[in-house]
């Protein structure tokens, strides 16, 4: 009775250890199949790097850090709305050409038909609603890649923001868009800085630098940076949370399984156009609201720089598989790199070499993963 007993014990006592390993090795698994993973130890590197380089240059200095953070999230807005287009497999190469002419319309509403501020920028998001339901509309109704759609959709927009800022001002640049609103609610909601008396409290008590005049060297938190926050836990959570999450990832990963569970496959790709379209257009209004002017040069490359973002972030080109956590590690990352170079003292031209590179690492690193992860299922 006592070896029965015994036997038994050791019975559950291997199967015991046998459930541990297992369940260790999910944990491991899950963790590869994260498409963070990637872009987290990319963080680390680019960090461990610059820190060697620029560590005693002011780089991570409050004032050096908020720099990096405002770059972050100029570009990671876009990102996040590229995020989720793209792992439903589309692309929208317009993204930076609609920057270009949401600010050139908001522009030409003020100085030309003296549209409120407010009212104008209401009427740009409206328009650019308009425009990425005819993006989505016409790669869904077609058949044709979106690649080739919004491409075109680049050229156009591109050519009319030139061609309405000449027409109507005989310029490509317009000034003294926000003359006499500065104190409006439009304003206030996509430019300047919150908590200057947080900030100004530091600088009073030495625990913040100040300039030479005695003024704070940080303003307070740029709203930018708020927008981007904001936009990826939205984004995070329609798309890890919500049945139009669920669908956007269907979509991407297979999309005749999708049609056949009766997934919306057309609108869910005309809704996501839409929402690149807005935040081009968000872009674009912080930017206006902020110099006080719009210029057709605005946003060039920015879809790319976008693009870039995202597939540092371990979203799949071909779609069905990333996150827009990702996204925003990837942003960082870009503005890291692109405020690192100048505090090294290296030169700025070197900037797109190293970023090329590490769009090449980032995407191989990821594919290594992600087939360890199928691999291991």
């Amino acid at each position: 009775m006592g070896t029965k007993s015994t036997s038994i014990k050791l019975i559950n006592k291997g199967l015991g250890s046998d459930t541990k390993r297992i369940h260790k090795t999910s944990s491991i698994i899950k963790l590869l199949r994260r498409p963070e993973l990637g872009v987290t130890s990319s963080i680390i590197f680019v960090y461990f790097i610059f820190f060697i380089l620029a560590g005693s240059s002011g780089m991570f200095s409050a004032e050096g850090m908020i720099n990096i953070f405002q770059v972050s999230a100029e570009l990671g807005i876009l990102a996040a709305a590229a995020a989720l287009l793209m792992i439903s497999g589309e692309f929208d190469l317009s993204m930076g050409s609609m920057i270009a002419f949401a600010s050139i319309w908001i522009g030409i509403c003020v100085s030309q038909f003296q549209i409120p501020l407010s009212i104008s920028i209401a009427l740009t998001f409206t328009l650019a609603i308009l425009i990425g339901w005819f993006n989505g509309w016409l790669v869904v109704k077609t058949g044709l890649p979106s690649f080739i759609v919004t491409l075109a959709s680049m050229f156009i927009l591109r050519g009319l923001s030139v061609g309405l800022a000449r027409s109507f001002t005989g310029s490509t640049q317009i000034p003294y868009i926000t003359e006499g609103a500065e104190q409006s609610f439009s304003v206030f909601l996509f430019s300047g800085h919150v908590g200057k008396p947080f900030f100004i409290w530091l600088s009073e008590n030495h625990l913040l630098a100040t300039r030479p005049d005695g003024s704070t060297v940080i303003e307070g938190i740029p709203i930018s940076l708020l927008w981007w926050i904001l936009l990826t836990i939205i984004a995070s959570w329609v798309l890890l949370k919500t049945r139009f999450g669920n669908w956007i990832f269907a979509v991407g990963g297979n999309i005749n399984a999708a049609r056949n569970m009766g997934i919306p496959v057309h609108n869910v790709k005309i809704i996501l156009f839409i929402i690149t379209a807005l935040a081009s257009t968000l872009f674009a209004t912080i930017q206006v609201t902020e110099s006080g002017s719009a210029d057709t040069l605005r946003g060039m490359q920015k879809e790319f720089e976008a693009i870039i973002a995202v597939v540092i972030g371990g979203t799949l080109l071909t779609g069905g598989y990333g996150t827009t956590i990702g996204a925003m590690l990837g942003a960082l990352i870009f503005g890291t790199v692109q405020i690192g170079i100048f505090y090294t003292g290296i030169d700025n031209d070197w900037f797109k070499v190293f970023l090329g590179i590490m769009i090449l690492v980032a995407v191989l690193f990821n594919t290594y993963v992600r087939r360890r992860a199928l691999l291991s299922h």
